[in-house]
This record gives C-alpha cells, structure tokens and sequence, in this order.
C-alpha cells in the first residue's frame, strides 16, 4: 500500500505525516498531523521518526509544541 493510501493508525482517518521509526507498539507506526500534535503535547513524542511528506511538518510541529528538552532523531535511508 502506497504512504498516499495509507491512514493514520491512531485515528483511522488522516493522511500520515510522520512514522515512528521505533515504535512501543508496532500497530502505532504512522501518525498524522493532528494526531501527532496531540502525542507531542501530551508530552509524548515520536523520539525516532522519518517525515513522510517531504517537508518537516513533525519537526515544526516538536519546535512549537514540545518543552522537553530530549533528543530526537530524524531517520534517513
């Protein structure tokens, strides 16, 4: 299945943004923006992640939202 059909696996609807690249549970691997938003606030973030849109709509999203001063990594390849 292609990252354009795919839904987030939180919610069931929205288009992923971002995949945990180091799930706790692997049933929760992508995410959407909402849904990631409200991970990030909740204060816990996706810590290893690949942004799957191109842009860096998670890492925006970890600038604006996130007051934990942890370290997190964006995977390539």
């Amino acid at each position: 299945m292609g990252a354009h059909r795919r839904k987030c696996d939180w919610c069931g609807s929205g288009t992923p943004i971002v995949r945990d690249m180091d799930p706790v549970n692997p049933d929760y691997q992508y995410w959407c923006e909402e849904c990631a938003r409200a991970l990030i606030i909740k204060g816990d973030p996706i810590e290893t992640y690949r942004e799957l849109e191109g842009e860096p709509i998670y890492g925006r999203l970890l600038d604006e939202h996130c007051t934990l001063k942890r370290f997190y990594s964006f995977a390539t390849a």
